[in-house]
């Protein structure tokens, strides 16, 4: 199979199929989307026969174009390899797996939230936004807030079964990026990445600002500036701990505000109740807007209220079983109850002019008004923890998508360093406490824009979850999943977030041009780091026109740099010969991988199987059609099952995130998740 760009050599040789290979000692590290740990000797466990048919070196075809580049006077990029087809098992080299450690299949947090810890993370992020979100709300649409916090409501209950089949059918951290993963381009589920990005760093800058301005008000003497940097570097400390840690953390955040809030509301309803004037004279008060376009305005400044209820999307994997369906329920619950009442008692202790005043910081007023200046004291303390809580619910969902980026080379390959102490990516909470610093530092503390940026990436992202599960069901509908959301739900939350998204541009439209400045600085990372092959061939090209001296210095270590790029192999699991399905997945290879080295593996219970020599042959026309992919052919004996796919990728050196597999069927006996972040590709 011809190879373009000169691919290194494998551990097991590439100019002869036939040559034994050697195990390599240590398998890929540990943890989802990695190889598995072998077990040591005298362990028990199933060892299983491996063999391959290797692609062989060929002379460069003389029809094919020169190349452009010449270092010291020799081309580059011309080596060329080819798939030989059937090899009889009479010349193939038989090896033995090594079986491995179930308990090193997953990273140690997988499974490790229950339900209150999942909900809390999650709840400190969509309940902080109830501290302005009524306030906002009533302002847009007056009296009619209640009713428009309603439809949030509504609309949050079909979001929640949207998100429940999703993270059913694909149980991976990652959000709407590993959603869209599995269904559409690889290039496509990367702008998600970026949207959930900025929306993790609005998230974190604005409310740890938010955060210390509500501190100064009670403890005027502090440093505003200084403080809130400190409140980040804090919580990226406590995700350096580890997700148990930072559960602890949020769950006693999350219980005081609940608490606080339920004390609030009794405290609002009794003196609304011994005051009805107040709800009287804002109920006869004018609308702003005529009753259509107050309803439409404020919802869609009321669906800001639900930000954060896709967090738990991004930390799946830590949940323990049957714990994320249960985590949407309660955050619609929360949000469904929470936000309308909060409204009622609002409108029942102050007039809308005051309402409008203090769109900030409203429940603050509300009890000081109600309660005395105590009360009041007491919840802008509690607003001031929760946007903490808040914060440190941007670092969990970052560090979960951050990980699972950089598993899938979209971001650099130095954040999966871990520590030894507590086994967690410590690089990926101090890069984004670098990140959030830096760009509050540059904002000089003014982070309107960033707010602004906040409200259209959320519903940008929402929109692409939405999207990517009618993918789902169209292209996976034979996958296993425990929830199903029926296509009226799809549509009418597609709908209802549309309406969000335009509503809210037509009410600033400002927002769309700070959204753009700061969604092309995260997207051009991304496009950096797909095209850096491309990027570095240009940058050969150059070297190659230069003097001698340019050319000894740059042309070797560029063109090392470009091959160690693209040695990544992946692997293809095929489970029959059908020659469609065979090259779809040599086709998403070549057009979402940087690598163009693709091993087909076919395991198989019986080495006489006759559909070992159909996909030989099969794959021989195949390589002929994609000349710029090397492909191999690995034969396993065994039954698939996540155990031999973790011996697989130790024996071959390849992580977990880069084997595919085309779309199981209902009847399929485990979960997509068991298999530690195996792709699904084809139909």
């Amino acid at each position: 199979m011809s190879g373009e760009y000169g691919l290194v050599a494998d551990d097991y040789g590439t100019a002869d199929y036939r040559q034994s290979s050697s195990i390599p000692g240590d398998g890929a590290p540990g943890g989802g989307g990695e190889g598995a740990r072998l077990l040591a000797s005298g362990q028990a466990g199933m060892s299983t026969t491996f063999t391959q048919i290797e692609h062989v070196s060929i002379q460069t075809p003389s029809n094919v174009q020169p190349s452009l580049i010449h270092i010291d006077g020799k081309a580059v990029d011309t080596t060329r390899y080819e798939f030989p087809g059937w090899v009889p098992p009479s010349e193939l080299k038989f090896e033995t797996l090594e079986p491995v450690d179930s308990s090193t299949l997953h990273h140690p947090s997988r499974g490790s939230l229950s339900e209150i810890f999942s909900t809390a993370i999650a709840g400190n992020d969509f309940s902080s936004s109830v501290l302005y979100v009524v306030g906002v709300t009533a302002t847009m649409s007056g009296q009619l807030a209640p009713i428009c916090l309603l439809m949030v409501g509504f609309v949050t209950y079909l979001l929640k079964s949207v998100y429940a089949e999703a993270g059913s059918a694909v149980p991976l951290n990652g959000g709407a990026y590993n959603l869209l993963l599995n269904t559409t381009h690889k290039w496509v589920a990367s702008m998600a990445a970026c949207l959930t990005i900025l929306s993790y760093t609005a998230t974190a800058v604005v409310s740890a600002a938010e955060c210390m301005a509500y501190a100064s008000n009670l403890l005027p003497f502090i440093d505003e500036f200084w403080c809130t940097i400190a409140l980040l570097a804090f919580f990226a400390v406590i995700s350096i701990m580890g997700i148990t840690e930072s559960a602890n953390v949020a769950v006693g955040i999350f219980v005081v505000h609940m608490a606080s809030m339920a004390f609030l509301i009794a405290v609002a309803g009794t003196y609304a109740f011994t005051n009805p004037h107040i709800m009287a004279d804002n109920l006869r008060a004018p609308l702003k807007y005529d009753w259509p376009l107050a309803l439409v305005f404020g919802f869609c400044t009321g669906l800001l209220g639900v930000t954060g209820f896709e967090t738990s999307a991004n930390y799946i994997e830590e949940q323990k079983k049957g714990v994320y369906t249960k985590t949407l329920y309660n955050s619609w619950l929360i949000i469904m109850v929470l936000h309308p009442l909060l409204s009622v008692v609002c409108l029942g202790v102050l007039d809308l002019d005051t309402i409008q005043a203090h769109h900030r910081d409203v429940l603050a007023k509300v009890a000081y008004d109600a309660g005395g200046k105590y009360f009041g004291l007491w919840i802008s303390a509690d607003a001031s923890l929760v946007l903490a809580g808040s914060v440190l619910t941007a670092f969990v969902g970052i560090s979960g998508l951050a990980r699972r980026l950089a598993l899938d080379r979209c971001l650099p390959q130095f954040l999966l360093a871990e520590n030894r102490f507590r086994r967690t990516n410590h690089l990926i909470p101090m890069c984004f406490f670098v990140l959030c610093a830096l760009l509050f530092c540059l904002l000089e503390g003014d982070v309107r824009s960033l707010a602004n940026v906040y409200t259209i990436s959320f519903l940008c992202v929402v929109l692409m979850v939405i999207s990517g599960l009618m993918m789902l069901k169209y292209k996976r509908g034979r996958i296993r999943r425990a929830v199903r959301a029926s296509w009226p739900t799809c549509f009418g939350a597609l709908g209802a977030v549309l309406v969000a998204l335009l509503g809210n541009l037509v009410l600033a439209p400002n927002h769309l041009v700070y959204f753009l400045g700061y969604f092309t600085l995260v997207a051009g990372t991304f496009l950096i780091m797909f095209e850096r092959i491309r990027i570095l061939k240009w940058f050969l090209y150059f070297v190659s026109q230069g003097p001698q001296a340019l050319q000894d210095r740059f042309g070797g270590v560029t063109q090392m740099a470009m091959d160690k790029i693209r040695s990544q192999k992946v692997v293809f699991f095929a489970n029959n010969d059908d020659m469609a399905t065979l090259s779809k997945a040599v086709a998403y290879v070549q057009t979402n991988e940087l690598t163009k080295w693709l091993k087909v593996v076919y395991v198989y219970q019986d080495l006489s199987d006759p559909m070992i020599k159909a996909i030989a042959e099969n794959l021989r026309v195949i390589d002929r059609c994609y000349p710029k992919v090397v492909i191999d052919l690995v034969l396993v004996e065994g039954a698939f099952n996540p155990e031999i796919v973790a011996q697989i990728s130790a024996r071959l050196g390849v992580p977990r995130n880069f084997m595919f597999i085309a779309c199981p069927g209902e009847r399929f006996p485990y979960d997509i998740s068991d298999f530690g972040g195996v792709r699904l590709i084809t139909h």
